[in-house]
């Protein structure tokens, strides 16, 4: 295999799941921000709204409709999980990012996600933590957050397709088991 400095953060990022207080400096935020504003989209239509919340009202309002929507969710697992009162959507990172787009468009959806990917290997790079937080999505997305979406500022006919937490990191995650290049890869020549 052939290393370089992308293919270490490539293979090093993990998700975190603890993070410090300490806010990300603004330089490196608008350093992953413009890695997610580079990434590809089809047709270069760039159909996307980045959101940046660091606010901690608006942070906790967010993780109370999290949390309620979670409880709703007829999943024991994430009922459980939202019924602690330690309860974090975002494992207490102080920077959330909301990726939305043009619904309208067809590859929108993709655009938006791979431009977060874009931005957790920014973040990774810069030894900054990030992690996937698909239950904001869906409770943004659903009828119940419908005027927190609006609230955020994101446009009539944008759907939040990504969204991604980042910050410092309190621990250094450790790598769960990956499946095997020959589990997962088809070569046809």
């Amino acid at each position: 295999m052939i290393i370089n400095e992308t293919i270490k953060t490539i293979l090093s990022r993990r998700s975190v799941r603890a993070y410090k207080e300490e806010q990300i400096k603004e330089e490196e935020l608008f350093t992953i921000l413009e890695a997610g504003r580079l990434s590809p989209s089809g047709m270069n239509r760039q159909p996307w709204l980045f959101t940046i919340v660091q606010n901690k009202e608006i942070l906790s309002k967010i993780n109370e409709a999290c949390r309620n929507s979670l409880l709703k969710s007829g999943n024991p697992t994430m009922e459980e999980r939202a019924k602690r009162p330690d309860f974090s959507a975002f494992y207490n990172a102080p920077t959330l990012i909301i990726i939305s787009g043009d619904k309208g468009l067809m590859t929108a959806q993709y655009d938006c996600t791979l431009a977060l990917g874009y931005m957790f290997l920014a973040a990774a790079s810069l030894n900054i933590g990030s992690c996937w937080v698909h239950g904001i999505t869906v409770m943004l997305n659903s009828e119940e957050g419908k005027e927190l979406k609006k609230e955020l500022g994101i446009p009539e006919g944008y759907q939040i397709y990504s969204s991604g937490v980042f910050g410092y990191k309190a621990i250094e995650p450790n790598c769960p088991p990956k499946k095997q290049l020959d589990e997962i890869v088809k070569i046809i020549k």
